[in-house]
């Protein structure tokens, strides 16, 4: 953790170790009644849930979910760089930052060893369960030293599909009773928790679309003024215009991983090729290299000479900013003495274009500064990870049916409505059996 409120929870998510005993479903996915084992194709199997949060100054994004009968709405960290989600647990809780009547209350629905999914999602390669009736106990570890300590329970989550479905399947996940924050880091945000949303086994998404509520298809549109949309299922992934990239083979590891890709500073290169880049939106800002992060600092140094703008090291918001004559008020006063960078992906010639605005932001200072961090100073290697900063105002769509990921500019203000959106091309409202909303 370099101490500058580099990501949710100050918690760096791309890279993490989850060490888990056990967790699965109660049931599996064959005790779901035959009429639910088919091919999810229609228009409404999706649904969308508005975001609050920004870059700076929360730093996070967030979404609410309702968990539990009687549903309790329980404020989320979306998250895709990790695939567990955990809710701050009332069992008892240690390092809990919310109240106590905040807190998820289990509630006879403790996960066993014996459970399928257990097997799957454990990374360590150790089996601490001495017996398969034993509770299914685990532990997350983020990269800057974060973690959480729980065990793994399962229970419905109310989802309202584009269709006017109602339906509340259950799943799994943490019921965290010891969290750990960093100390070199900005309070933790008032969100409940985590919601995993990597590409593993445990992560929500896999968990929807192995009980084929919807496809197994996610995406989010983080706005640059606040807020946004995550969406689950195909039915809003545009159909053109649309960047597509392949998800490296290493995107196994719960990682949304693409690459080779080449590093271009105002579409002259830099030199810099092969990096291997993971979509993290767990992580407020990007993370290069210590290569590729000179290389970018380098560049915009050497662009700046002879512009109004001098160093400003007197504000700790982030390692590099920049104060001008008067303090600027939005990145939009100072994003012209700036030039685009851009990352260049394979033989598809897909580009990610990440205009000043989306690697700059300004401060309550009034200072601009570089929202592009020294991944090497955080234990990220030679992983390269794009953080909330360069995701704004893109819809960003992470597709595992395909095995792709893409991206295209988008409204990110404008939630997207059913009738509006597909004019009113809905089938009549079904139900489940296993979790109807009463």
């Amino acid at each position: 953790m370099d101490g500058h409120g580099v990501s949710r929870k100050g918690m760096i998510t791309a890279v993490y170790w989850v060490l888990l005993c056990a967790a699965a479903l109660q049931g599996s996915v064959a005790d779901i009644p035959r009429f639910w084992k088919k091919s999810v194709s229609r228009v409404g199997s999706s649904f969308v849930l508005p975001l609050s949060g920004n870059v700076y100054p929360l730093g996070y994004y967030s979404v609410s979910l309702s968990i539990g009968h009687p549903a309790k709405a329980f404020d989320l960290d979306i998250d895709t760089g990790s695939d567990l989600t955990w809710v701050q647990c009332d069992a008892p809780c240690k390092g809990c930052t919310k109240p106590l009547d905040s807190l998820y209350k289990p509630n006879n629905n403790l996960m066993h060893c014996e459970n399928p999914l257990c097997a799957a999602i454990n990374t360590s390669g150790n089996q601490p369960c001495k017996t398969p009736s034993d509770q299914c106990d685990y532990e997350v570890e983020y990269a800057d030293q974060g973690s959480s300590l729980g065990v793994l329970v399962n229970d419905y989550f109310s989802l309202k599909l584009l269709n006017g479905s109602l339906v509340s399947p259950q799943l799994a996940f943490g019921c965290g009773y010891d969290q750990h924050f960093p100390v070199k880091t900005p309070p933790p945000p008032p969100t409940a928790g985590v919601l995993g949303l990597g590409n593993g086994k445990a992560s929500i998404i896999s968990q929807l679309s192995n009980l084929s509520v919807i496809r197994n298809v996610l995406g989010h549109c983080l706005s640059a003024r606040g807020g946004g949309f995550l969406f689950f299922g195909d039915d809003l992934v545009p159909s053109s215009k649309i960047a597509w990239v392949s998800l490296s083979a290493s995107s196994s590891d719960k990682h949304y991983a693409a690459g080779p890709a080449e590093l271009l500073y105002n579409d002259k290169p830099t030199g810099v090729k092969g990096l291997k880049v993971v979509f993290d939106s767990g992580s407020s800002y990007t993370y290069l290299n210590s290569k590729a992060y000179q290389a970018v600092l380098n560049q915009v140094r050497a662009d700046l000479k002879g512009k109004p703008l001098k160093d400003a090291v007197e504000d700790k918001s982030l390692p590099i900013c920049w104060k001008g004559a008067k303090p600027f008020k939005s990145v939009h006063e100072v994003k012209n003495h700036f030039k685009p960078l851009q990352l260049n992906f394979g033989k598809g010639n897909a580009q990610l274009q990440l205009l000043p605005e989306a690697y700059l932001i300004v401060t309550e200072h009034g200072n601009a500064c570089l929202g592009i961090l020294n991944g090497g100073e955080v234990r990220l290697g030679e992983l390269n990870l794009i953080g909330d900063i360069s995701m704004q105002d893109k819809m960003v769509v992470y597709d595992n049916e395909k095995k792709q990921i893409g991206w295209v500019t988008a409204d990110c203000d404008r939630l997207p409505n059913a009738d509006r959106d597909y004019n009113g091309d809905f089938s009549e409202p079904y139900a489940a059996d296993f979790g109807i909303l009463r």
